[in-house]
């Protein structure tokens, strides 16, 4: 294992093989032990960096305003890396007021406790409204509020880098805009029909939960996330 010097070298000696063993072991404790990690007894700094995202549902004429704030950890070193702290949830609907304070406290608390906080998104996600649910602007099917909510966390840990993406890549998204131009010459869709700037009457895709899945050349495939059922 290497180490690095960085203070003038004054004086040296020879040490045995066991002892040198010991040095770097002792070298390499103190140095991770300065590391901050995050846990439940971490003090809440003064100010904290977050961001905002709205929720507009067919459920209610107010939108919901999720804020996430994050910590920095290890700040100015090469250990910096930026972790979600708390959630607030705030609307002028107050029918769901007493879950939706549940839920902030119960997210906050997960996300203080620190390690892998990556679940919460597909527990949220998970939960269903035995009412139903609904189609967000777009085509994407939300089967509850709370997915949403798991949603929006998604998106935070993907822009804060704690998740990876599950969007289509570069390769993938010009196949899609190929297809996608392929079927609206076949089809002559007429633009600004609805909503979503997917063709009428296209399926639910059951990987991306967004209606843009087309029949093409016998196949059935999703407009959105690239999804094929021919492989």
């Amino acid at each position: 294992m290497t180490i690095k010097i960085d203070r003038k070298i004054v004086s040296y000696r020879v040490v045995q093989e066991e002892q040198a063993d010991e040095k770097v072991l002792e070298t390499v404790v103190e140095k991770t032990s300065n590391i901050v990690h995050m846990h439940e007894k971490l003090a809440r700094p003064e100010v904290l960096f977050g961001s905002s995202y709205k929720i507009k549902t067919p459920l209610s004429e107010h939108a919901l305003y999720v804020t996430i704030n994050d910590i920095i950890l290890n700040k100015d070193t090469s250990h910096e890396i930026r972790r979600p702290f708390e959630v607030f949830i705030n609307s002028k609907n107050m029918d769901h007021f007493q879950w939706i304070v549940a839920l902030t406290r119960i997210i906050s608390a997960v996300f203080r406790k620190g390690g892998d906080v990556t679940f919460l998104v597909e527990e949220l996600r998970s939960v269903f409204d035995p009412a139903g649910g609904y189609f967000k602007k777009g085509g994407k099917y939300m089967p509850s509020l709370v997915a949403e909510i798991g949603d929006v966390i998604h998106c935070h840990l993907v822009m804060i880098g704690m998740l990876q993406s599950d969007e289509p890549d570069e390769h993938q998204r010009k196949l899609i805009e190929e297809k996608r131009a392929e079927y609206k010459k076949s089809h002559q869709v007429k633009e600004g029909v609805n909503d979503s700037s997917f063709p009428d009457g296209a399926a639910l895709c059951k990987k991306c939960n967004t209606k843009a899945m087309i029949q093409m050349e016998g196949c059935l495939t999703c407009l959105n996330c690239g999804d094929s059922k021919c492989g």
